[in-house]
C-alpha cells in the first residue's frame, strides 16, 4: 500500500526506535494499540509507554481518519473493538480488518461461556448498527480447532474478519 502512495503506519512495540520513516509513505512506531491508555501516574514514570488507545494515537499524530485499519491484537481485539465503539473512533475508519481469537475469552473478558459469546456478539452487532458490513472472512485452519478451550471439528481458534464502513466519505 505504501508503494502505491498510501500513508501507512505500522505499530509494533518491539521496534527499536520510537518512530522510523522506512520509506516515503511507510512509518514504523514503537507502539501497540490497546483498549486503555497508561495510568497517568505510571505514564509520568514511564513517559514513552508502548501502549495507547487508537483515539489517543490519532490525536497525538494529528490524524482524523484511517482508510484501512488492519490489526492482529493477540487476544486484545475484543476490548479494543469495545473501546473503538464506546469512544466513537469507528466513524473515523473506512475498512476494519481484525484477526479475532476464539480459543479463550480474551484480555479482561470473563464470565460463563454464554456470557462471553453474548459479549462478542454484542460487539459484532454494534459494528453492524454502526453501518459496518462484513465483506470477507478467513478461517485459519492451521491454528488449533478450539472455541473457548473446547475442541471443535472444522473450526479455528483464529479468524480474519473484514468490514467496510458504508457511510465512509
Amino acid at each position: 500500500m505504501a508503494n502505491d502512495g498510501c500513508e501507512v503506519h505500522r505499530f509494533d512495540p518491539s521496534v527499536k526506535s520510537a518512530h522510523v520513516l522506512e520509506s516515503q509513505h511507510l512509518w514504523y512506531h514503537r507502539l501497540s494499540i490497546d483498549w486503555r491508555d497508561p495510568h497517568p501516574a505510571l505514564a509520568n514514570q514511564k513517559p514513552y509507554s508502548n501502549t495507547r488507545k487508537l483515539g489517543s494515537i490519532l490525536n497525538e499524530f494529528g490524524h482524523h481518519k484511517i482508510d484501512v485499519l488492519k490489526a492482529d491484537l493477540e487476544s486484545a481485539e475484543w476490548k479494543v473493538l469495545e473501546n473503538l465503539i464506546l469512544e466513537d473512533v469507528l466513524e473515523q475508519i473506512g475498512q476494519l480488518v481484525f484477526e479475532i481469537h476464539l480459543h479463550w475469552p480474551g484480555f479482561e473478558v470473563s464470565g460463563s461461556d454464554s456470557s462471553v459469546v453474548r459479549f462478542w456478539y454484542s460487539l459484532l452487532k454494534e459494528l453492524e448498527q454502526k453501518d459496518f458490513r462484513l465483506f470477507h472472512t478467513y478461517k485459519d485452519l492451521s491454528k488449533p480447532q478450539l472455541f473457548l478451550k473446547k475442541d471443535f471439528f472444522n473450526a479455528s481458534s483464529c479468524y480474519t474478519l473484514s468490514w467496510v464502513n458504508t457511510r465512509w466519505k
